[in-house]
C-alpha cells in the first residue's frame, strides 16, 4: 500500500534541486535545473530506442551501465543537444564537469539532460554559468523541487510531478519524481524526461530491473504523435536514507517498492499524456478480454495513436468505427463480431458497439461524455483474460500550429 503526498523530485530524503534562468533558448523563463545527493545514490536508466540518440543519452547510458551511481543531474530546456556530433558529447564532459567543480563531486558521478531543438549546439557559456548559479541556490524543499520541474519544460504547459510513500522493513519509504513531454511522444521511450527519486535501499540490480519493467506499462504505453525522440530519458536515483534493510531479491519488499515506483510512473506517464501538443484532452484506451498481454498492449497502442481517432476525439464525435479500424490494423488476430466498445468519461459511460455492431445510442450524451478534460475508451475483445492501458490526447489545430514554427 502506499500514499500521495506533496512534492516530487525532492520528497524523498537526501534529495535538493534549484532552477535558474539561463537564457539558452528562452529569455522569458527559468530553463535550467539540478537535482542533488548528499551522497553518491544508485542509479538506474533507460533510454530511447531511436537509432539516433542525443548527446546526453549516451553520456548517461554509459554512467549508468558501467558506474550505477551518481550524485548530481544538471538539465536544460530549449536545446536538446541532438545531431551534434563529437562536439555536443564534447558539451556534456563540460556540462558534467562544471558541476564536479561547483559541487566537490567526480565528473562522472553528474548525469545531463537536455530537451529542445534539434540540430543546434548548446552555448557553453551560459550552460557553465548556469551551473554556477545551480549550485548555490539547492534546497531539499518541496518548493525547489517544483522549480526544478517548471525549468524543464519546452511546449509543456504546466509542471509535472508527483510522490508516495510506503512502508518497507517498517521504515517510511518515499518515491518522487518529475518529467516532462508534450511533443514528439511515442511508445518505446519519447521526447520526454523524466527524474525519479526515492531514498529507498536497493541494490543497484534490483533498482534497475525494476524501472526497466515498470516502463513497459507506463511510460511506454504513452503517444501524442507517433514520433519516437532522440532524447528520450527516465534515471532513476536511490539515496538509501530510508534505512530500510537493503533490498536484494524478489520478496515482499521489492513488491511494494515496485507497486510505488509503479504508482509514481503512472501518473507521470498520464500528466505527459493529457498535456501533449495542442491537447484539449488525456484520451486513455483500455483494452480487456485480449488473448495475451502482448494482444493488448499492440491492440490499445494502435487505437490511441490512431490520428483519425484522435481526431474525432477532438471533435467530441462517437465515430467508433474509427477504434475499430484501428483495432484491426494492430497486427493483432481476433474476431471483430466479438468486439465490444464503451466510451466513458465523468459525464456518464455508453456502449456504442457491441458484438463488432454499432448500436443505436444517444448522441447528445455521446457528445458530452466526450467533450471532458479525460475520456477513456474501453475495448472488450472477448478473446481471453488479458488487458493493458494507453494514453494519449486529442489531435487539435494547435498541434499544427506548435510544430510548423517550433525553432522559432
Amino acid at each position: 500500500m502506499f500514499i500521495k503526498i506533496k512534492g516530487g523530485a525532492t520528497a524523498a530524503k537526501g534529495f535538493s534541486a534549484a532552477a535558474c534562468e539561463a537564457g539558452i533558448k528562452y529569455k522569458d523563463r527559468t530553463d535550467m535545473a539540478m537535482l542533488y545527493a548528499e551522497g553518491m545514490c544508485r542509479a538506474a536508466g533507460t533510454f530511447t530506442t531511436n537509432v539516433v540518440k542525443a548527446a546526453p543519452v549516451l553520456w548517461d547510458r554509459q554512467i549508468v551501465s558501467e558506474k550505477g551511481a551518481a550524485q548530481a543531474v544538471v538539465i536544460n530546456s530549449g536545446i536538446a543537444n541532438a545531431c551534434t556530433g563529437e562536439e555536443g558529447m564534447r558539451y556534456c564532459r563540460q556540462t558534467a564537469e562544471a558541476a564536479a567543480e561547483a559541487l566537490g563531486i567526480p565528473a562522472d558521478s553528474v548525469l545531463v539532460a537536455s530537451t529542445g531543438v534539434i540540430g543546434m549546439q548548446l552555448p557553453m557559456d551560459r550552460i557553465a554559468e548556469g551551473v554556477r548559479k545551480l549550485a548555490p541556490k539547492l534546497e531539499n524543499t518541496i518548493e525547489a523541487g517544483h522549480s526544478a520541474a517548471k525549468a524543464i519544460m519546452t511546449t509543456d504547459t504546466r509542471p509535472k510531478e508527483v510522490a508516495v510513500q510506503t512502508t518497507i522493513d517498517g521504515k517510511i519509504v518515499t518515491v518522487g519524481g518529475m518529467c516532462k513531454g508534450s511533443g514528439m511522444i511515442h511508445p518505446n521511450m519519447c521526447t520526454m524526461l523524466s527524474f525519479i527519486t526515492t531514498d529507498a535501499n536497493i541494490s543497484r540490480e534490483l533498482l534497475q530491473e525494476a524501472l526497466r519493467e515498470d516502463i513497459k506499462d507506463t511510460y511506454n504505453m504513452v503517444s501524442v504523435d507517433g514520433d519516437t525522440s532522440t532524447n528520450a530519458t527516465v534515471l532513476l536515483l536511490a539515496s538509501g536514507l530510508a534505512g530500510n534493510k537493503e533490498i536484494t531479491e524478489k520478496g515482499e519488499d521489492y513488491l511494494l517498492f515496485t507497486e510505488a515506483l509503479r504508482e509514481v510512473n503512472t501518473a507521470l506517464a498520464r500528466k505527459i499524456a493529457g498535456d501533449g501538443e495542442g491537447a484539449t484532452a488525456l484520451f486513455e484506451v483500455k483494452v480487456v478480454g485480449a488473448a495475451s498481454k502482448e494482444d493488448a498492449v499492440k491492440l490499445s497502442k494502435s487505437v490511441v495513436g490512431s490520428s483519425l481517432t484522435k481526431a474525432a476525439i477532438y471533435g467530441h464525435d462517437a465515430n467508433c468505427g474509427r477504434v475499430l479500424c484501428a483495432l484491426g490494423y494492430a497486427g493483432v488476430d481476433f474476431d471483430p463480431e466479438k468486439v465490444d466498445l464503451t466510451f466513458e468519461s465523468a459525464a456518464g459511460t455508453i456502449k456504442v458497439i457491441e458484438d463488432g455492431v454499432m448500436l443505436s445510442f444517444d448522441e447528445v450524451k455521446a457528445k458530452a461524455i466526450l467533450s471532458q478534460s479525460e475520456v477513456t475508451a474501453i475495448a472488450d475483445m472477448k478473446m481471453g483474460d488479458a488487458c493493458a492501458t494507453a494514453w494519449g490526447c486529442d489531435l487539435t489545430h494547435e498541434y499544427v500550429s506548435i510544430n510548423a514554427d517550433y525553432r522559432s
